[in-house]
């Protein structure tokens, strides 16, 4: 009886000794890595649609207008930033301009509509831009630039005035070198760009 009580313990403290070296030998557990951030809806739940319609009267016939100012990449001219065309063709549906990588989406013979693609991890805000044309008499025209997007990711309302009266100050300083360019002018010195100037299109970032 001893002798079986003996082996018995015996067995059982090999058990353990193994079992703990075992435990020993076994590399620790790997740390939880952290949860990557969630991404950034592009969806916009409540939207608020906003248009700011701007236009000068020009002394040529459209016609003549759209021949100066109307080429895709002329808004590299005359709103004085580099403009080359990176895919597609000027003019052309589809074409991509490298403004704010902005597409080609709609046209006549004297207006075009561009937009902004989507963006990952930004609200897309629909942006969208008309340029035209328009006749007004045989010798005279207008140039309609009219902008639509959504202001509702902006702070509050004094934060959507002030997107809104830079995008009117910079896009009628644009009117105005399209008018002069038509016309058979030359531009004066550009100003100064200065560092707060947001890029066209951005709203508010």
């Amino acid at each position: 009886m001893r002798i079986q009580f003996g082996k018995t313990f015996a067995v059982c403290a090999l058990a353990i000794v193994c079992l703990a070296s075992a435990t020993k030998s076994q590399p620790p557990a790997p740390a939880a890595q952290a949860a990557p951030p969630a991404a950034v809806s592009t969806v916009v739940a409540s939207p608020t649609y906003i248009s700011i319609p701007l236009e000068i009267a020009v002394n040529r016939p459209a016609v003549d207008v759209w021949k100066r100012v109307g080429k895709y990449c002329d808004i590299g001219e005359w709103l004085r930033i580099p403009c080359t065309i990176t895919s597609g063709k000027d003019g052309e549906f589809g074409a991509v301009r490298s403004v704010a990588n902005e597409v080609l989406v709609g046209k006549t013979e004297l207006s075009y509509t561009y937009t902004q693609p989507v963006r990952e991890g930004r609200p897309y805000n629909l942006y969208h831009g008309t340029l035209e044309a328009r006749p007004v008499t045989a010798t005279t025209s207008k140039i309609v630039y009219t902008l639509f997007f959504d202001n509702s990711m902006l702070a509050d309302e004094a934060a959507r005035e002030a997107d809104r009266a830079r995008r009117t100050t910079q896009f009628t300083a644009a009117l105005q070198n399209m008018k002069i360019l038509a016309e058979g002018g030359t531009l004066p010195p550009a100003p100064a760009r200065g560092r707060g100037l947001l890029p066209i299109g951005a709203a508010g970032r």
